[in-house]
């Protein structure tokens, strides 16, 4: 949930693996499990695009297998935003057959890259940059955005139109992930939120209260730390899917809140292939 609950376990790795030292090439070793030279994947093509919006021009990171058409993917980074990391997550999923859309959450700001790794989040400096850009983010614009960027999916020529879109999310854009499916149901067929945050509001918008209008297929991967701490949360998206007669697969994994994105200081290269695993085969029913 990227708060204070968090931080325990970020210090220890800080500690442990020297967090703040990692560099692009390091990302992409704990992708890869290479040597971290930075090559880009054979077979691939990848641009920054710009996707018209109702509330502006958004820059996104767009990127496919380079021959046949595929299935779309809208990809919502976590609260760090659209960067090296991001990037190379989005490579690894185009790589399995997807056409993936990267998008930045706070285009309405500024472009991308925002800051350039997790650890400038937990800066004083990048918490005041960041800050009022969250803050200009809300369910309305959400929705909006994702309608706006499933649309340019569908007017791409390596998208598979026959097919039905996913929409994958981390911390805060898992729960932007299952606004994707309620914007636009008739066309978003999957959603994976790994350690997603404010899934479980009161409010009518909240996320687990939009699920009845969604014809999506759902997975929610929840970190250790954040079911400890709200452990009602996996029971509340359990019942809401179940009332509203979607599939939904719930795991806890152990692994701390952040787990799956290889610059944060927690990143748990096993369990995140594990998540990822996960997340292909609910994508490979698209």
């Amino acid at each position: 949930m990227c708060d204070e609950f968090t931080r325990p376990a970020e210090k220890a790795a800080l500690t442990r693996r020297g967090f703040a030292a990692l560099g692009t090439a390091a990302v992409i070793a704990a992708c890869s499990g290479g040597d971290g030279e930075a090559k880009p994947p054979a077979g691939l093509t990848g641009r920054m695009v710009r996707v018209t919006t109702p509330d502006g021009t958004a820059d996104a990171f767009f990127v496919h297998p380079a021959r046949g058409v595929h299935p779309g993917i809208v990809l919502w980074p976590d609260i760090a935003g659209l960067r090296d990391a991001i990037e190379v997550m989005a490579r690894r999923l185009a790589e399995a057959g997807y056409a993936v859309l990267a998008v930045n959450q706070f285009y309405r700001n500024a472009p991308a890259p925002v800051l350039n790794s997790f650890a400038e989040w937990r800066t004083p400096a990048g918490q005041a940059r960041l800050q009022p850009m969250i803050a200009a983010i809300t369910p309305d614009r959400t929705m909006r955005d994702a309608a706006a960027f499933v649309a340019f999916l569908d007017g791409q020529k390596a998208v598979d139109k026959a097919r039905r879109i996913g929409a994958g999310g981390y911390c805060m854009g898992g729960a932007f992930a299952v606004r994707t499916a309620a914007a636009v149901p008739g066309r978003v067929g999957a959603v994976a939120s790994l350690h997603g945050a404010n899934l479980t509001g009161a409010e009518p918008d909240s996320p687990v209260n939009l699920i009845a209008g969604t014809r999506a297929s759902f997975f929610f991967a929840i970190g250790r730390n954040d079911d400890a701490r709200m452990p009602e949360v996996k029971d509340r998206l359990r019942e809401a899917a179940a009332a509203a007669g979607r599939p939904a697969g719930i795991e806890v994994f152990p692994a701390d809140h952040g787990w799956t994105v290889p610059d944060t200081p927690v990143f748990d290269k096993a369990q995140a292939d594990r998540a990822r695993d996960r997340m292909l085969a609910l994508f490979s029913e698209l």
